[in-house]
């Protein structure tokens, strides 16, 4: 049997439903006492304000009904899984006076919510090309917000939750492929070249497939959306980037043959091998400190010799540093004159004396699918 899934299942609901504001409920929540009107009230003073109770927990074993902070708001980490935080300091000072204003928030937990009919549909609905469940709350909150719109969590409106351990369905291909497809579209879409962080973050997500964007990406210029910076500086300025910044990730490449951890164990001889795109032992990261990390592990020469062989070190402070020469395509070590050589023999790699013209000497980088490594 076919599992429509959650988010088109609420796109049919919603094409059913006559009344002007609509009502999304997960089938597992208790609505508190009037728990309604203060969500409703919201919406008609600005229909372009998305709404959300606060979400109390029902423990799943034997019901009992927990009431939740109203000092949280949802967040995100650069892996794009939501997350409840604490209010700032200053924020919780401010709504001393009047604890039941409302709390806006970055990012809805996606199960609860009130929107008026006619912006849902402005804003084209759900994602339909999300599957099953997952990453549709990031998607829709970053369009509310890039879009016009505003996220608020309203502290006298309760509804319980009961947060399940496990979900009662399967997923195809695994929860987890599913979940990244599912955030791929939306990352791919709304966060332009932020994005890169979060395929950092989840170096796996770059090899599912996440379909065609080309209709939401088309839906962002038509309703002249603002880019993802603008949301970071004025809906989210504390999430911070990472401190440390790659300049790319993908494969360093020679021809049709790639950079290879081949055996991929501490002590062993990186080489290269037939480029096969799939990322894997092919897929590196050049850090802005010029490490040529994969994983854990970081290129380096054996010593500071011609002709030495290279090979994986756990990554430290004395990892050896890399500069990529954009002029001559040579990676060169920058503590000594030696660049990185494949011997032009089998698949070992060493250092060598720098020689701009000797062509084992030159490589490129392809950026891994779904990278822009500038920002």
């Amino acid at each position: 049997m076919f599992n429509t899934g959650l988010m088109r299942s609420r796109v049919r609901g919603s094409e059913i439903a006559t009344a002007p504001v609509l009502t999304f409920l997960d089938s597992h929540v208790e609505c508190n006492v009037n728990w309604l009107e203060p969500l409703l009230d919201r919406v008609a003073e600005d229909p372009t304000r998305v709404v959300c109770p606060i979400i109390d927990v029902i423990n799943m074993d034997n019901f009992q009904y927990i009431g939740a902070s109203s000092e949280l708001r949802g967040g995100f980490d650069w892996n794009l899984v939501f997350k409840w935080e604490y209010l700032s300091k200053e924020v919780r000072a401010q709504r001393q006076k009047d604890p039941t204003l409302p709390i806006r928030t970055p990012m809805i937990a996606g199960g609860l919510f009130v929107m008026d009919k006619d912006y849902f549909v402005k804003l084209e609905t759900y994602d339909k090309e999300m599957n099953i469940w997952g990453g549709e709350n990031l998607e829709i909150s970053f369009r509310v917000w890039q879009c016009g719109g505003s996220l608020e969590i309203i502290p006298c409106s309760r509804v319980g939750h009961v947060f399940r351990k496990r979900h009662p369905y399967t997923f195809p291909g695994g929860c987890g492929n599913v979940f990244a497809h599912n955030t791929r579209r939306a990352a791919e879409v709304w966060m332009d070249r932020y994005k890169r962080y979060y395929y950092n973050a989840v170096p796996l997500s770059r090899i599912v497939p996440f379909g065609n964007i080309a209709d939401r990406l088309a839906l962002k210029k038509n309703l002249g959306c603002k880019p993802f910076k603008w949301y970071l500086d004025n809906v989210y300025p504390e999430l911070k980037l990472p401190a440390t910044v790659d300049e790319f990730v993908g494969s360093i490449r020679q021809g049709h043959m790639c950079l290879d951890t081949l055996e991929n164990q501490v002590g062993k001889t990186a080489g290269i091998f037939p480029c096969h795109d799939y990322g894997g032992n092919q897929e590196w990261t050049f850090t802005i400190g010029g490490s040529i990390k994969h994983d854990t592990m970081c290129l380096s020469p054996t010593d500071y010799s011609s002709m030495s062989l290279i090979i994986m070190k756990p990554c430290d402070s004395t990892t050896d540093e890399w500069k990529f020469d954009e002029n001559t395509k040579q990676l060169r070590l920058k503590v000594v004159n030696l660049c990185l050589d494949t011997l032009g023999v089998h698949d070992m790699i060493s250092i060598n004396v720098c020689d701009s013209l000797n062509s084992n000497q030159k490589w490129e980088y392809l950026v891994a699918a779904g990278i822009d490594n500038k920002v």
